[in-house]
């Protein structure tokens, strides 16, 4: 191997490590700031196109539940405990406990189709990690870099 390879396989790996000590930090410091224990997730499958694409990056906020309401976008887990990144369509009060219906925007129909309201009515607040970050509106997420963990899993 010559030494030009060496040194250039050397700073490939030193900027890895680079991007991953940064990716490690912005995660925890959003942690802190979000109040949530998943502040950035990655986007999986077409269900919120056009806005959000497979391999975008999101931040997540955590919000009570009265403050959750029509049009945000939350990330839930799901009856088998992976996350969904789908817009709450209808927020429902269910004997004093609020519930939300929630929709991909690319989706025909509600949740509801997925089995996902365990109770038949809507998401419960248990089960919602937070809701996605959108200063004034406008969702804030990262394109593409989240291909890297999609690889990574399989």
């Amino acid at each position: 191997m010559s030494s030009t390879s060496r040194a250039s396989k050397k700073a490939k790996t030193l900027l890895l490590l680079v991007l991953v000590s940064i990716a490690v930090l912005v995660n925890l410091s959003f942690k802190e700031l979000s109040n949530t224990s998943i502040p950035l997730a990655v986007v999986r499958g077409g269900s919120m196109k056009p806005l959000l694409h497979e391999g975008d990056i999101i931040f997540v906020i955590r919000k009570n539940p009265n403050e959750i309401k029509v049009g945000d976008i939350i990330v839930y887990r799901s009856v088998r405990g992976h996350l969904i990144i789908h817009r709450v369509v209808k927020v429902l009060n269910v004997s004093g406990h609020l519930e939300y219906v929630t929709k991909g925007d690319n989706n025909p129909y509600d949740d509801s189709f997925l089995n996902e309201f365990s109770r038949g009515r809507g998401v419960t607040f248990d089960r919602i990690v937070g809701v996605v970050w959108a200063p004034h509106g406008m969702v804030f997420k990262i394109p593409f870099i989240g291909y890297i963990t999609l690889m990574l899993r399989g």
